[in-house]
């Protein structure tokens, strides 16, 4: 019996401790991303006034998108409130660019509102990220970001 058990065991420890094991394991599917959903004009004007500031490197026109006691959250930064404080978080960051967002979620009830996307730089179709903007209606009517948070 002893015998029979180390007969099956042996080999097992070989074929699990060995480096052939490690390349039986499939690789996982690469993720696809999530395609775009057109977005009410209203909604949509937020992420075009976005690009546009960006990508003129226009630090006071982002601010100006976001409400008074807005947010952003930006990957390994801490968080920043208020206008004048995300004018400068964003006027730190250099000329701009061709950033291109695109939306793949939103809602809107009453004054609350959001759009999940992603964005990426350059002519490319891929996102090298992702976004949640928190949104607000202002009292004159027009969406402001509440908060803005990235990775």
């Amino acid at each position: 019996m002893r015998a029979l058990v180390l007969a099956l065991i042996i080999p097992w420890l070989a074929l699990t401790a060995s480096p052939v094991a490690a390349h039986v394991t499939p690789a996982p599917e690469p993720q696809t991303e999530l395609p775009d959903v057109p977005l009410p004009a209203e909604l949509d004007r937020v992420l075009r006034d976005y690009e546009r500031a960006w990508n003129a490197g226009d630090a006071a026109g982002l601010a100006a998108l976001f409400a008074d006691d807005g947010v952003i959250l930006q990957s390994n930064q801490p968080p920043v409130r208020g206008r004048a404080a995300i004018e400068a978080a964003y006027a730190g960051q250099g000329p701009g660019g061709s950033l291109r967002l695109r939306a793949f979620a939103h809602a809107v009830s009453g004054t609350v509102g959001y759009v999940i996307g992603g964005y990426g730089f350059g002519g490319g179709r891929r996102d090298a990220g992702k976004f949640t903007l928190a949104l607000q209606r202002a009292a004159d009517g027009r969406w402001m970001i509440f908060s803005d948070m990235d990775n």
